[in-house]
């Protein structure tokens, strides 16, 4: 209840899960059937990078801000989307990334719990036909937003970790939606700090006996420093063809962009589970 993305928006954590989640929502509305998205952890859905927050920490300018001159590769789309939001002056969150690919007859629901955040998101999609603005526990909605009507969609599940147990809620969460919607892309965005809890998280994904799950992961230094944030992953569950590939290509143009020869960065595209 005490986290502000604001501090973060822009950073190379948002730039690996907001590209990514972009080819996402493109390989759905690949196909003409409509589809539901069901975002958890929603925020305040964009935010002002001249802000105060911003500015004190300064993360964009290593995130998005070595990106805008992108104009073609795997990064364009995402970058043109962050440009059309008015980047570098503002940024875009996942609910207005994903209202902006959303067809007539899509439809986003966005859950935030924190009430100045909630009513910021709320006021940001007021009257907006397509997009439903929930203020509750975004575990909770897992349950009770699910399965969708449409039986297509996806769902993004993007806790802040601030508090213990984070990663343990997240593998109840991937088993409770493997009963109720099988075959539903889920993306689960988690940090690296340093590899033994990614481990355990992967293990005990294995252990439950889930299936068809792919891990995209970016580290811009050695992920030994269980203080400092290094890297960044996107787990999906039951991911779209050639996610392996083309999520690939996204991770190795994030890389080049964003890293500085570091010792110990690279990516990785793992297939956790098979399908």
């Amino acid at each position: 209840m005490n986290y502000r993305h604001a501090f973060h928006a822009g950073n190379f954590a948002d730039a690996l899960k907001h590209a990514l989640l972009v080819w996402l929502l493109r390989a759905l509305a690949a196909k003409p059937a409509p589809f539901a998205v069901l975002d958890t952890h929603a925020g305040i859905g964009g935010y002002d990078l001249a802000a105060p927050e911003a500015q004190r920490t300064g993360e964009w300018h290593g995130g998005i801000g070595r990106l805008l001159d992108i104009g073609d590769g795997p990064l364009a789309d995402y970058v043109a989307l962050c440009r059309e939001f008015g980047a570098p002056a503002a940024y875009p969150g996942s609910p207005a990334l994903t209202r902006a690919l959303l067809r007539q007859g899509d439809r986003l629901m966005a859950c935030e719990l924190h009430p100045e955040d909630h009513a910021l998101l709320r006021a940001r999609f007021r009257g907006d036909a397509q997009v439903a603005v929930h203020k509750r526990d975004g575990w909770e909605a897992l349950r009770a937003l699910t399965p969708f009507p449409e039986k297509r969609g996806l769902i993004l599940i993007d806790p802040p970790f601030e508090q213990e147990g984070e990663f343990d809620r997240m593998v109840e969460a991937l088993a409770l939606l493997a009963k109720r919607c099988r075959f539903l892309p889920v993306a689960c965005w988690y940090p690296i700090k340093h590899r033994a809890p990614v481990r355990a998280f992967h293990h005990a994904l294995q252990d439950r006996g889930l299936r068809d799950l792919v891990a995209a992961e970016l580290w811009l230094r050695e992920p030994v420093d269980p203080q400092r944030l290094n890297g960044c992953g996107l787990l999906v569950a039951n991911p779209p063809f050639r996610f392996e590939t083309e999520g690939g290509a996204i991770l190795a143009a994030l890389l080049a962009r964003l890293g500085d020869g570091e010792a110990g960065q690279g990516w990785a595209m793992t297939q956790v589970a098979e399908e």
